[in-house]
């Protein structure tokens, strides 16, 4: 059961610059809010929610429940979504990544993979509750396919973002 793991777990990573962060932030938020016509809102990915689990599971002292709030508060400006939907959304994905993190670092990226869907799909189900208590009609079953996507773009995210934490030695290795 020797699956592939981003981090081995011998390895030493370098503390994670929170310019860093708030640039893969900045760029998550970024690509949300790229215009999508059709039934493409639906299944869109939710880039924000991907990386802040991300970031909450690596290192949940560094961003804490404040951010995920504020930066939900932001996507309900810039969907012009129910106020509050995303900022409830995001509050709770930040609790259910703070209290798993110790549990998803020790799973093989597919393992992880899993955990985060669950995460995403229970954030997404959250969102829909507030918007039909706000009136809304259900969407439809696509609706759940954004946080499928976004799961599966987890391991090329883990991947990705661990890379500037590697040491120069480390990195030559790889």
């Amino acid at each position: 059961m020797n699956q592939a793991r981003a981090i081995k777990p011998t390895e030493i990573l370098l503390p994670v610059n929170p310019l860093f962060i708030a640039g893969t932030l900045a760029l998550a938020f970024v690509l949300n809010l790229l215009p999508v016509t059709g039934n493409a809102v639906l299944w869109r990915p939710d880039f924000v929610a991907l990386v802040l689990v991300y970031w909450l599971i690596h290192y949940p002292r560094r961003l804490g429940f404040l951010l995920p709030w504020l930066f939900g508060l932001a996507m309900d400006v810039a969907e012009g979504a129910l106020f509050g939907q995303y900022a409830l959304g995001y509050t709770a994905l930040a609790l259910m990544a703070t209290l798993a993190h110790r549990r998803v670092l020790m799973f093989d990226l597919v393992s992880q993979t899993v955990h985060v869907l669950v995460i995403l799909e229970v954030v997404k189900v959250i969102m829909l509750l507030v918007r039909m208590a706000g009136g809304a009609e259900f969407p439809g079953w696509l609706y759940f396919l954004g946080p499928v996507i976004a799961a599966l773009l987890w391991p090329l995210l883990t991947i990705t973002l661990v890379i500037p934490q590697k040491t120069k030695q480390d990195a030559d290795r790889a």
